[in-house]
Protein backbone atom coordinates (compact mmCIF):
# COMPACT_ATOMS: atom_id res chain seq x y z
CA UNK A 1 0.00 0.00 0.00
CA UNK A 2 1.95 3.00 -1.29
CA UNK A 3 0.30 6.23 -2.35
CA UNK A 4 1.51 9.75 -3.10
CA UNK A 5 -0.72 12.68 -4.07
CA UNK A 6 -0.48 16.46 -4.22
CA UNK A 7 -3.65 18.54 -4.21
CA UNK A 8 -4.49 22.24 -4.40
CA UNK A 9 -6.12 23.78 -1.38
CA UNK A 10 -7.40 27.26 -0.71
CA UNK A 11 -5.36 30.47 -0.61
CA UNK A 12 -2.54 29.02 -2.71
CA UNK A 13 -1.87 26.29 -0.15
CA UNK A 14 -1.05 22.84 -1.37
CA UNK A 15 -1.20 19.45 0.27
CA UNK A 16 0.92 16.35 -0.17
CA UNK A 17 -0.25 13.02 1.23
CA UNK A 18 1.89 9.89 1.27
CA UNK A 19 1.15 6.49 2.79
CA UNK A 20 3.52 3.55 2.80
CA UNK A 21 3.28 0.22 4.55
CA UNK A 22 6.52 -1.23 5.87
CA UNK A 23 6.84 -4.76 7.32
CA UNK A 24 8.24 -3.72 10.69
CA UNK A 25 6.73 -3.02 14.12
CA UNK A 26 5.58 0.53 14.81
CA UNK A 27 8.09 0.96 17.67
CA UNK A 28 11.01 0.15 15.35
CA UNK A 29 9.79 2.44 12.57
CA UNK A 30 9.04 5.32 14.93
CA UNK A 31 12.49 4.94 16.53
CA UNK A 32 14.07 5.33 13.11
CA UNK A 33 12.18 8.59 12.52
CA UNK A 34 12.89 9.76 16.09
CA UNK A 35 16.59 9.96 15.21
CA UNK A 36 16.83 13.25 13.28
CA UNK A 37 20.11 12.04 11.80
CA UNK A 38 18.18 9.54 9.71
CA UNK A 39 16.57 12.36 7.74
CA UNK A 40 19.79 12.50 5.74
CA UNK A 41 19.26 8.85 4.72
CA UNK A 42 15.78 9.70 3.39
CA UNK A 43 16.82 12.79 1.41
CA UNK A 44 18.05 12.65 -2.20
CA UNK A 45 21.75 13.45 -2.71
CA UNK A 46 20.91 16.16 -5.27
CA UNK A 47 19.63 18.34 -2.40
CA UNK A 48 23.06 18.24 -0.70
CA UNK A 49 21.25 18.06 2.61
CA UNK A 50 23.18 18.66 5.82
CA UNK A 51 21.97 18.82 9.43
CA UNK A 52 23.64 21.75 11.20
CA UNK A 53 22.25 21.21 14.70
CA UNK A 54 24.78 19.33 16.87
CA UNK A 55 23.84 15.71 17.52
CA UNK A 56 22.38 13.91 19.23
CA UNK A 57 19.21 15.98 18.90
CA UNK A 58 16.70 15.46 21.67
CA UNK A 59 13.40 15.06 19.86
CA UNK A 60 10.54 16.63 21.81
CA UNK A 61 7.92 19.32 21.41
CA UNK A 62 9.75 22.62 20.94
CA UNK A 63 12.98 21.10 19.55
CA UNK A 64 14.59 23.21 16.81
CA UNK A 65 16.59 21.63 13.99
CA UNK A 66 18.71 23.58 11.51
CA UNK A 67 19.61 22.30 8.03
CA UNK A 68 21.45 23.45 4.97
CA UNK A 69 20.57 22.25 1.47
CA UNK A 70 20.57 23.29 -2.17
CA UNK A 71 17.31 23.75 -4.02
CA UNK A 72 17.78 24.05 -7.78
CA UNK A 73 21.37 25.12 -7.09
CA UNK A 74 20.44 27.82 -4.56
CA UNK A 75 21.85 27.46 -1.03
CA UNK A 76 19.04 27.37 1.53
CA UNK A 77 19.01 27.39 5.30
CA UNK A 78 16.02 25.75 6.88
CA UNK A 79 14.90 25.62 10.50
CA UNK A 80 12.10 23.40 11.74
CA UNK A 81 10.41 23.18 15.10
CA UNK A 82 8.82 20.02 16.43
CA UNK A 83 5.33 21.23 17.40
CA UNK A 84 3.94 17.88 18.56
CA UNK A 85 5.77 14.81 19.81
CA UNK A 86 3.55 11.82 20.59
CA UNK A 87 5.64 8.62 20.37
CA UNK A 88 5.06 6.15 18.80
CA UNK A 89 1.96 7.54 17.08
CA UNK A 90 2.82 10.89 15.50
CA UNK A 91 4.88 14.02 15.41
CA UNK A 92 4.54 17.34 13.64
CA UNK A 93 7.29 19.60 12.35
CA UNK A 94 6.86 23.09 10.97
CA UNK A 95 9.22 25.36 9.08
CA UNK A 96 10.32 28.34 11.17
CA UNK A 97 12.70 29.65 8.49
CA UNK A 98 13.22 28.39 4.96
CA UNK A 99 12.13 28.50 1.34
CA UNK A 100 8.38 28.05 1.88
CA UNK A 101 5.74 30.50 3.05
CA UNK A 102 4.29 27.52 4.94
CA UNK A 103 5.57 23.99 5.57
CA UNK A 104 3.56 21.95 8.11
CA UNK A 105 4.43 18.22 8.12
CA UNK A 106 2.48 15.63 10.11
CA UNK A 107 4.08 12.17 10.42
CA UNK A 108 1.85 9.29 11.52
CA UNK A 109 2.58 5.66 12.41
CA UNK A 110 -0.23 3.11 12.57
CA UNK A 111 0.17 -0.58 13.34
CA UNK A 112 -1.45 -2.47 10.47
CA UNK A 113 -1.34 -5.98 9.00
CA UNK A 114 1.75 -7.01 10.97
CA UNK A 115 3.69 -3.89 10.02
CA UNK A 116 3.42 -0.11 10.12
CA UNK A 117 1.53 2.30 7.90
CA UNK A 118 3.78 5.37 7.67
CA UNK A 119 1.85 8.50 6.77
CA UNK A 120 2.98 11.95 5.78
CA UNK A 121 0.71 14.93 5.30
CA UNK A 122 2.36 18.17 4.29
CA UNK A 123 0.56 21.48 3.91
CA UNK A 124 2.74 24.00 2.11
CA UNK A 125 2.64 27.36 0.36
CA UNK A 126 5.27 28.94 -1.84
CA UNK A 127 6.14 32.47 -2.93
CA UNK A 128 4.53 32.93 -6.33
CA UNK A 129 1.60 30.66 -5.45
CA UNK A 130 0.04 28.24 -7.91
CA UNK A 131 2.22 29.22 -10.87
CA UNK A 132 5.52 28.61 -9.06
CA UNK A 133 4.13 25.43 -7.52
CA UNK A 134 3.04 24.09 -10.92
CA UNK A 135 6.29 25.01 -12.68
CA UNK A 136 8.83 23.97 -10.05
CA UNK A 137 7.83 23.05 -6.53
CA UNK A 138 5.19 20.34 -6.97
CA UNK A 139 7.51 18.25 -9.14
CA UNK A 140 10.43 18.63 -6.70
CA UNK A 141 8.32 17.78 -3.64
CA UNK A 142 6.92 14.71 -5.41
CA UNK A 143 10.44 13.57 -6.37
CA UNK A 144 11.71 14.03 -2.81
CA UNK A 145 8.88 11.96 -1.31
CA UNK A 146 9.10 9.30 -4.05
CA UNK A 147 12.80 8.94 -3.19
CA UNK A 148 11.87 8.69 0.47
CA UNK A 149 9.39 5.89 -0.29
CA UNK A 150 12.08 4.01 -2.21
CA UNK A 151 14.60 4.39 0.64
CA UNK A 152 12.07 3.28 3.27
CA UNK A 153 11.37 0.16 1.22
CA UNK A 154 15.14 -0.55 1.10
CA UNK A 155 15.71 0.19 4.80
CA UNK A 156 12.71 -1.85 5.98
CA UNK A 157 12.52 -4.80 3.54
Amino acid sequence: MNALSITVGSENQFSLTVEQWVPRPVAEVFSFFADAGNLDRLTPAWLRFEILTPRPIEMKAGALIDYRLRLRGWPIRWRTRINEWLPPVRFVDEQVRGPYRLWHHTHTFVERDGGTLVGDRVRYAVPGGAVVNALFVRRDVAKIFAYRQQKLAELFP
